[in-house]
């Protein structure tokens, strides 16, 4: 998707420890066509403004399952949509991720998941489809998944590694606010 394609309307990213972050979404459904449809491009738009690899629609606002991917958004974008994500499958051999995350700002962390995962959801077109993931991908997706169950990548991390990681946070928000 070039700049120039890129047109959609710019959704606010939630920032922890924000309590919308903590709900989990609700599945979507055909009465849920329409918004989903128009939410797409804003979260893609506002995936790739942040920048972002990675946007579930709860970081937004939204409390429907939806989430979108996009891990070449600077060489050649390959987006992905997901509705009403589901891992069906996991590989019981383990990988560790840096992660970071557009709702844990300037905040990263190595996570530990399943180094592989299968996971089936609905596509933009509401077409059943089923995706075998592994390496970046499997880290993204199950990443995004937990944020549809009001999981953060920092709920992976020790209580200790935790905690550091969200005083930085709280106290860079607390600077940036300062600023303004």
């Amino acid at each position: 998707m070039s700049d120039t394609e890129r047109h959609a309307p710019l959704l606010p990213i939630l920032i922890c420890p924000d309590p919308k972050l903590r709900r989990h979404a609700r599945a979507v459904t055909q009465a849920d066509r329409d918004e989903v449809a128009a939410l797409i491009p804003s979260m893609f738009e506002t995936m790739y403004k942040a920048p972002g690899i990675g946007l579930a629609a709860p970081q937004v606002g939204k409390l429907l399952r939806v989430v979108t991917i996009d891990l070449a958004p600077e060489k050649t974008p390959q987006p992905i949509v997901l509705i009403n994500p589901e891992i069906i499958g996991a590989s019981a051999e383990t990988a560790v991720q840096e992660e970071g995350c557009l709702s844990v700002p300037e905040q990263y962390a190595e996570v530990v998941r399943p180094a592989r995962v299968t996971v089936r959801y609905l596509d933009e077109q509401w077409q059943k489809r089923e995706l075998e993931a592994e390496g970046l991908m499997a880290a993204c997706v199950q990443h995004e998944i937990d944020h549809l169950d009001g999981v953060l990548f920092v709920d992976h991390l020790s209580a200790l590694k935790r905690n550091i990681l969200l005083r930085k946070l709280a106290k860079a928000q607390k600077d940036l606010a300062g600023r303004t």
